[in-house]
């Protein structure tokens, strides 16, 4: 995924120092269900195995899902569900890909050391940054929907999005919303969805 700046936009308005969050995601998503269905339809979260040995995780992951879910017009109700929901959650921290290294303190500086760190041969004077330099976040969520009792996948769709921003727990459940756009027929091919957070005041 490329993109000329970041995907996590901060923009400062001219009134009231009040700041601006606008979380972009890449979303691909894929249909099969009709153009329509009855509002209100019921779903329950199903789960890997995966992310059953990781329980207080995806229970929050869900948490995040849900209300999205519910925008998009479905019901929580496990004992009379119609779909299957599959949601899950991943965020990869590196290092920014407009960080320059040896602008960091250069080759003697505080954040350097002699050492190994990845990318490097054991024995050079190399970046090893404690902690990373302009960190970079790339995230990711994802849904599946099933039909149930059948088990089909009836409905896939992710969000991608990368910034600079340790803000994951309010920009993933954007995201869920982003992944859901246009449920239960969003437009075809990868398109990028613009959702803006709440303003905050500095």
């Amino acid at each position: 995924m490329q993109r000329a700046l970041f995907a996590l936009v901060f923009i400062a308005t001219m009134t009231g120092c009040a700041t601006r969050w606008v979380v972009d995601s890449e979303v691909d998503s894929f249909s099969k269900l009709p153009p329509a269905i009855p509002a209100g339809a019921t779903y329950r979260f199903d789960r890997l195995p995966s992310q059953q040995a990781r329980e207080a995780q995806q229970q929050q992951i869900e948490a995040m899902a849900a209300p999205a879910l519910e925008r998009a017009g479905l019901r929580p109700d496990g004992a009379a569900a119609r779909f299957g929901v599959q949601v899950s959650a991943r965020v990869n921290v590196g290092l920014s890909p407009w960080s320059d290294p040896w602008f960091y303190g250069g080759p003697w500086g505080p954040g350097y050391h002699y050492g190994w760190a990845p990318g490097w041969r054991r024995g050079w004077y190399g970046p090893a940054y404690l902690p990373p330099a302009s960190p970079w976040y790339e995230r990711e969520v994802s849904i599946v929907v099933r039909e149930l009792p059948s088990n089909q996948v009836v409905y896939e769709t992710r969000a991608r999005n990368d910034g600079p921003y340790a803000t994951s727990a309010a920009v993933l459940p954007v995201m869920f919303d982003a992944a859901l756009q246009g449920f239960p027929n969003p437009p075809k091919g990868v398109r990028r969805v613009d959702i803006e957070l709440p303003s905050r005041r500095q």
